[in-house]
């Protein structure tokens, strides 16, 4: 069955030019001009995703985005946005979306990212590429645990210490794959294999943004970090 993308974009070039592109690649897409449309599709037939531009009048990609969270709505997010600062993808992140490209874009790109998004939703972020074998990690049955966290996989929730993690669908993700291989450092390309399902090449900040909001969530003040950067390399999970 083709997969259903709602777009919602306010520049008619741009929004023809992706619908187009999306339809000949094999989905069935829904494009609307502005939120509110948006929105009202969305309560009126859920997609399996939805691409969003952040700039448009009235009602904005974020603000969607925002609604759609708050009332329990998980279905994957892509955002489109021309703002390349961190602080920019940190608030998209904060309303919820799951990925973001950058304006101008490779349709290539949007294409690699709505398959990542959806392989996830679909059939989970880990079945395509087994995990390496996890060594510190103390697993039962649906929980696993190590450097003073613990997540329940089934349940999508996660702790440090006694304190719950709100996480987005990514975080929770990038989270569960550094403990189970906690103390194994992990590279780049891994990282966006497991995670994104496409290599984004070396240019790409999206895992760091990433990295870093998470990392905001998880420190405590007093308390040792727990993700670290191995610098030209990637990251590892351990208490110090």
């Amino acid at each position: 069955m083709p997969q259903n993308v709602l777009l919602a974009e306010d520049d008619r070039a741009i929004r023809h030019a992706l619908e187009r592109a999306l339809t000949l690649e094999g989905y069935e897409v829904t494009a609307v001009a502005d939120g509110v449309e948006a929105l009202a599709q969305a309560h009126r037939t859920p997609p399996d995703v939805l691409v969003l531009d952040v700039m448009m009048p009235g009602i904005d990609g974020l603000q969607v985005c925002r609604v759609l969270r708050a009332e329990g709505d998980r279905t994957p997010i892509l955002m489109l946005t021309a703002l390349v600062e961190t602080a920019d993808r940190i608030a998209g992140l904060d309303a919820g979306a799951d990925d973001y490209v950058v304006k101008p874009f490779d349709v290539e790109e949007v294409f690699a990212r709505l398959r990542a998004l959806l392989r996830r939703t679909g059939s989970g972020a880990f079945d395509d590429v087994p995990a390496p074998a996890p060594r510190e990690p103390q697993t039962s049955g649906t929980q696993i645990s190590a450097a003073g966290l613990r997540m329940d996989i089934q349940a999508r929730r996660a702790w440090r210490g006694q304190r719950e993690l709100e996480l987005t669908r990514t975080e929770f993700e990038l989270l569960e794959l550094l403990l189970r291989n906690a103390g194994i450092v992990l590279d780049h390309s891994t990282i966006y294999d497991r995670i994104w399902g496409y290599d984004f090449g070396p240019g790409s900040k999206n895992l760091a943004v990433y990295v870093g909001y998470l990392r905001r969530k998880l420190d405590e003040p007093g308390a040792p970090a727990l993700i670290h950067t191995v610098r030209g390399v990637g990251y590892v999970l351990r208490e110090d």
